[in-house]
């Protein structure tokens, strides 16, 4: 008879478990990285298609084109102040044949259209009108640059609501961060305040420091970094080499002790490599099966 797994072969399998049921994100203007993906992960496999302050939400269809012909699930950003009009969404909708995609403000000064936030998108009607039966709704473990924590806390139950009565199911997918005690407070909060809702946590994937540096400052998680860089070098280098195995051996850990933890999996951030995001997926699976 076989003795009962230990806590580390417990959290090394859970580990295995959040990349396998996991997600990454690719370009809208990358078609050609679809095929590189389908080849290194397993059919079904979410893949996010951003929406860009420079991009159209038709500039993604034919990366999302290209997902489905590859047997990928794509799901789409949907920024709410960069769509123009209430047509261009519906084109979309019609034409990207998703059923699910990540509803987020857009951090533009001003909305481009009649869509000030998310939940006026959720509230629109127009999603599970264009075949949405799942809305991913935006974490922040470290917090907003421009928007309280208040005002992010109401606004989370406020499209939760707004989700609910329009039928569409919602999950989370937070923002990286380079501290794992933020992002674990954040899910336990999470679990607290919302636990029949799934989390994916968002994971820095394999980059340059160069890379890395610039996405952070450009996605408000800064301040993490920066308190890492007042450990010294070392704690620098944990953020900066091309593996996020830390991040993910402190979350599947959290996970495995924690019977309430409703994280179902992990969100690759790509910074542009999507197949050194989707090769790092595949050689976390392939280890721990071939041992």
């Amino acid at each position: 008879m076989s003795s009962p797994a230990s806590a580390p072969e417990i959290a090394a399998a859970q580990a295995v478990d959040l990349v396998a049921a996991g997600s990454l994100e690719m370009g809208a203007h990358r078609p050609q990285d679809a095929a590189a993906i389908a080849a290194l992960l397993p059919a079904g496999t979410p893949v996010y298609v951003n929406h860009l302050p420079r991009h159209s939400l038709a500039d993604s269809l034919a990366s999302i084109a290209a997902l489905h012909a590859a047997g990928l699930d794509p799901v789409p950003h949907i920024a709410a102040r960069r769509v123009a009009s209430r047509g261009e969404l519906e084109s979309f909708l019609r034409a990207a044949a998703v059923r699910k995609a990540l509803v987020l403000g857009g951090d533009e000064p001003e909305a481009r259209g009649p869509y000030a936030d998310g939940a006026a998108l959720l509230g629109s009607g127009l999603l599970e009108a264009g075949g949405l039966r799942e809305a991913g709704l935006p974490g922040y473990p470290e917090g907003h640059p421009r928007i309280s924590r208040t005002a992010l806390e109401r606004a989370f139950g406020e499209k939760c609501s707004l989700a609910a009565t329009h039928g569409l199911a919602t999950y989370v997918v937070t923002q990286f961060c380079f501290a794992p005690a933020r992002i674990l407070e954040y899910c336990a909060s999470l679990a607290r305040s919302a636990p029949g809702v799934p989390v994916f946590v968002g994971l820095a994937g394999p980059t340059s420091p160069a890379s890395l540096l610039r996405f952070a400052q450009r996605c408000g998680v800064s301040a993490s970094l920066r308190a890492l860089q007042a450990q010294g070098l070392n704690a620098v280098r944990l953020v900066t080499h091309t593996d996020p195995g830390e991040q993910l051996a402190a979350l599947a850990h959290y996970c495995a002790a924690h019977a309430d933890c409703n994280v179902v999996g992990v969100h690759v951030f790509s910074f542009g490599g999507v197949t050194a995001a989707a090769g790092w997926m595949n050689r976390v699976v392939a280890a721990r099966r071939a041992a």
